[in-house]
């Protein structure tokens, strides 16, 4: 079986950085020939509190009456994050500013399956 974090970089080469966070451990992964790349400890604080937080308060909103969360755009000055919510925890891909992250979503929907994450998107009972 191939790794995640590869398989994800290779859906486009506007990926910069992509970290798994399942079951209270973060792995992340960056592109080596980055300009303006974030510090390796605020990424992993970032993965850590900011996405989980992110997607709890998104989250609960959307199980009130939009149908679950399905993802997160963040648009930070040099870069696009994408989270997506996980049955165990949360994958985060940052792609370089002219990319279109919304437009990548189907098919790493489709690496998420082929791994075996669950995407939590259906508000809970």
């Amino acid at each position: 079986m191939t790794d995640l974090h590869d398989d994800v970089f290779a859906v486009s080469p506007d990926i910069r950085y992509v970290a798994v966070a399942t079951d209270g451990r973060v792995t992340t992964r960056s592109r080596a020939d980055l300009a303006d790349a974030s510090a390796a400890e605020s990424d992993l604080y970032e993965e850590l509190l900011v996405n989980p937080t992110l997607i709890t308060l998104a989250g609960r909103r959307g199980d009130i009456d939009c149908g679950g969360l399905d993802h997160l755009i963040i648009g930070y000055g040099h870069f696009h994050q994408l989270v997506i919510p996980l049955t165990d925890g949360h994958l985060s891909i940052a792609f370089e500013l002219p990319a279109d992250p919304a437009g990548h979503l189907p098919a790493i929907a489709a690496l998420l399956a082929t791994h075996g994450h669950l995407r939590r998107v259906r508000p809970s009972p």
